[in-house]
């Protein structure tokens, strides 16, 4: 999108999302570290983010969809890239022509993998995925078991086996010991087979949880991997806005659709030309703030599909044209999805195609 067709400008570090990575793997010297670029790479943007990740050294990639994986290899030609949700019926001969590797979670896509490979006479890579509590994806524990040895294991390419942590932002849950005990037993069932375990807050868990190859996503985009404690990764996304039009209004007055919001005092109102259709959550309605020159100020009413209003009575040298902070220094990617009574993921996956997107590479640890 064209400079100022916008009345608000996401801009994305992609020095962070490289640092991030690095800080990352630094947890586990001497452990491959991949990078999980799915839903538009967390909607920074997959064509600007995966390339600034591979200068940056990183050779593994994880998407979720076929069709993300294809646009992965468009712009990463020598990478390897895993794609997630595994192998849907028919999509095979795609995936091989795109020379991506699925992630197999049942032994009917183990069997459907392998037949295609037999018939291309060709090596054809592929993970396996073992659900270990998620019950989602994957091959259960005992199935996983059940096929040590079998020929099917080599004849359908895999070349690495994974597995998804339930609770791995909450370090003191049980279920953390409970998967690390599983998966080590499916990794003895299959020696010889790299593994990979820990995502973000995984890779946080300890030395046990490393194992061969780190699959972090959030992470990499400043989401915080470690709740229990400060942050350590560098912010990425900035969301401004420019105020579009400043008002009065006296007590008893409403602002925006239904009347939700009525002042009890004299206020100064602010509009933001931005709203959810831009991917800003309806449900920050009431809940959500934004800094206008370092001052916090509340979201009034209900954010519309293209706009929203804020108190900024507490700012009194707002003008048209002013900046107002919606993503950036005190207000995380964490502290926005609380704000809206959801999680920072949401926030960033969310983040909608009108905005002028603004990519720099930023200097600093």
């Amino acid at each position: 999108m064209l400079e100022g067709t916008h009345g608000a400008r996401l801009t994305i570090d992609l020095a962070a999302i490289a640092e991030n990575w690095r800080r990352l793997g630094a947890q586990a010297p001497g452990v491959a570290c991949a990078a999980v670029v799915k839903a538009d790479a967390y909607g920074c943007g997959l064509a600007r983010v995966a390339p600034a990740l591979w200068a940056a050294g990183c050779r593994t990639f994880f998407v979720a969809h076929l069709s993300e994986g294809i646009a992965a290899r468009a712009v990463l030609p020598e990478a390897t890239i895993y794609v997630l949700n595994g192998l849907l019926p028919g999509l095979g001969p795609t995936l091989a022509a795109h020379a991506l590797r699925p992630v197999l979670g049942s032994r009917e896509e183990l069997a459907e993998w392998a037949t295609l490979a037999e018939a291309a006479a060709a090596p054809l890579p592929a993970a396996l995925h073992v659900d270990t509590g998620m019950n989602r994806l994957g091959l259960s524990v005992p199935e996983a078991l059940a096929l040590s040895g079998d020929p099917l294991i080599a004849r359908a390419g895999i070349a690495l086996l994974m597995t998804h942590l339930v609770s791995a932002e909450l370090a003191s849950d049980p279920v953390n010991g409970r998967q690390r005990a599983d998966f080590a037993r499916v990794r003895a069932a299959h020696p010889g087979l790299p593994g990979s375990f820990a995502n973000s807050s995984g890779i946080f868990l300890g030395a046990a949880a490393h194992h061969d190859l780190l699959r972090p996503g959030y992470a990499l985009f400043g989401g915080n991997p470690t709740p229990w404690k400060p942050n350590p990764m560098r912010p990425v996304v900035r969301l401004d806005a420019q105020v579009a039009q400043i008002r009065d209004v006296s007590p008893g007055e409403t602002c925006g659709y239904n009347g939700r919001w009525r002042a009890t005092e004299p206020r100064r109102l602010a509009t933001l030309s931005m709203g959810y259709a831009d991917g800003y959550p309806r449900a920050a309605s009431g809940r959500g703030i934004a800094l206008v020159d370092g001052v916090r100020c509340p979201i009034l009413g209900l954010i519309s599909m293209d706009l929203v209003i804020l108190d900024v009575t507490d700012a009194p040298e707002t003008r048209r044209g002013t900046t107002a902070t919606l993503i950036g220094d005190a207000l995380d990617v964490d502290t926005v999805g609380r704000a809206a009574g959801t999680i920072g993921y949401e926030i960033l996956t969310g983040l909608g195609s009108r905005y002028v997107r603004h990519y720099v590479t930023g200097t600093g640890a």
